[in-house]
């Protein structure tokens, strides 16, 4: 029985996922296997795994049904006792399991385990920031949701969690469609109840480039997280509350580009204001074409490693 269990699903990335794979392969600690589930691509996605004859590499050819689907698909073959996620247009550095497994030794009682990542943009790197996280620091997480309202602690392709712990929460909700934060919601019902680690060194990055990215889907199609499952938990929990308004303002920033003014009151409605930043406020009262504007602005400071985030 391996270690990891490396769960790929893979929806139309044939210019991706060689590269994927290939890093995937090429990590200094080797007791893995890889799991990919053809979510019903139509493009050469399959025929290019052709190339790779790795006795770790399990191939499952499904019918589209999205990704959430087929991240449970692979988790239910997984032989392994962690599951690592990696998306199919990511990259791993060669010490990224190496880095979870360390971790896994370390702090063996954890729910999730999260290494450090950097996004990239064509040849444009943006570091992240995590919340009273130093630079080069390992440890459990004091305050997941504080630490994650710049960057989040927990991103898919930086992940490993017990496969038994998964299970038993239910994996990933198939309900919320088209990347509209089926992780996300995972990560919070994980860190509701148990410990998180993490390390604080780059090990994976996150492709913001990448072609047919589902997080690219037109908005109205979309069915996102219900944050108001989490709204009782807020109670009892400021850093939560805080961090379910940041997602909430997300949201309705989505759904007032896509003109959608029914969801963008839905998700204002239990949103506090004062959980917000000034940057924030000042976004929320912008009308569509002023937010356009921003967004253009803030892609062309990128150019220059300048990331002017609201969540800064």
């Amino acid at each position: 029985m391996p270690v990891f269990s490396i769960i790929i699903p893979l929806y139309n990335k044939e210019n991706f996922i060689v590269k994927t794979v290939e890093s995937a392969l090429n990590q200094t600690f080797t007791d893995f296997e890889i799991i990919i589930v053809n979510d019903g691509s139509t493009d050469s996605s399959l025929e290019k795994l052709t190339r790779f004859t790795d006795s770790r590499i399990n191939i499952y050819t499904i019918n589209n049904k999205g990704v959430s689907h087929a991240r449970n698909y692979g988790i239910a073959k997984a032989s392994a006792k962690f599951i690592a996620f990696l998306d199919a247009d990511d990259l791993w550095l060669p010490n990224h399991l190496k880095s979870l497994k360390q971790l896994i030794d370390t702090f063996p009682n954890c729910g999730l385990y999260a290494n450090a990542y950097i996004k990239k943009k064509g040849d444009i790197t943006l570091e992240p920031y995590y919340i009273n996280i130093p630079k080069n620091w390992k440890g459990i997480v004091e305050d997941y949701f504080k630490s994650s309202l710049s960057s989040s602690i927990a991103w898919t392709s930086a992940v490993a969690a017990p496969k038994d712990l998964l299970i038993t929460l239910g994996c990933f909700d198939e309900n919320i469609t088209l990347g509209a934060g089926e992780d996300t919601d995972l990560w919070i019902r994980i860190a509701l109840n148990h410990p998180v680690a993490f390390n604080n060194n780059i090990t994976a990055i996150y492709n913001l480039h990448a072609e047919n990215r589902i997080s690219n889907s037109n908005t109205n199609l979309r069915r996102f997280l219900n944050l108001d499952d989490y709204e009782e938990a807020a109670k009892h929990n400021t850093s939560l509350k805080k961090y379910l308004d940041f997602n909430r303002f997300s949201i309705a920033i989505q759904y007032k580009l896509a003109g959608n003014k029914i969801q963008q009151a839905h998700y204002l409605e239990q949103l506090d204001q004062r959980n917000l930043n000034r940057k924030q406020r000042f976004i929320l009262g912008c009308n569509k074409r002023m937010l356009v504007l921003l967004l253009n602005i803030q892609n062309a400071l990128r150019q220059f490693h300048i990331d002017l985030s609201p969540f800064k």
